[in-house]
């Protein structure tokens, strides 16, 4: 079955940084365009960034551009998240998830995504 597996999550102090990563498995991840969301305590889940089957093409949220870097290796199975100047507000946990679809945008809904991790936690002290 399909397995997605986040991991790099944990404490970070405000301005750092933390890359996580999403080994997928059980699929034919060079089919797949990846994404990235997070939900707050008491929050919807929200679109992070997104990046298509080939790595061509990336879409990052305004609230993260010029600091989250979506990135995909399809020899490894994995998509990344580099997450840099952290702020108290990036405090999450992180899912990453995967689609069939062929999607050029950013703003996704969770609907467009056919599979999903379990999340790592992202806490960012002030």
């Amino acid at each position: 079955q399909v397995q997605l597996v986040e991991s790099g999550g944990g404490l970070v102090q405000a301005g750092g940084s933390l890359r996580l990563s999403c080994a997928a498995s059980g699929l034919t991840f060079s089919r797949y365009a990846m994404g990235w969301f997070r939900q707050a305590p008491g929050k919807a889940r929200e679109f992070v960034a997104h990046i298509t089957q080939s790595g061509n093409s990336i879409y990052s949220e305004d609230f993260v551009k010029g600091r989250f870097t979506i990135s995909r290796d399809n020899a490894k199975n994995t998509v990344y998240l580099q997450m840099n100047s952290l702020t108290p507000e990036d405090t999450a946990v992180y899912y990453c998830a995967a689609t069939a679809g062929l999607y050029y945008s950013r703003s996704l809904p969770t609907g467009a995504y056919d599979y999903w991790g379990q999340g790592t936690q992202v806490t960012v002290s002030s």
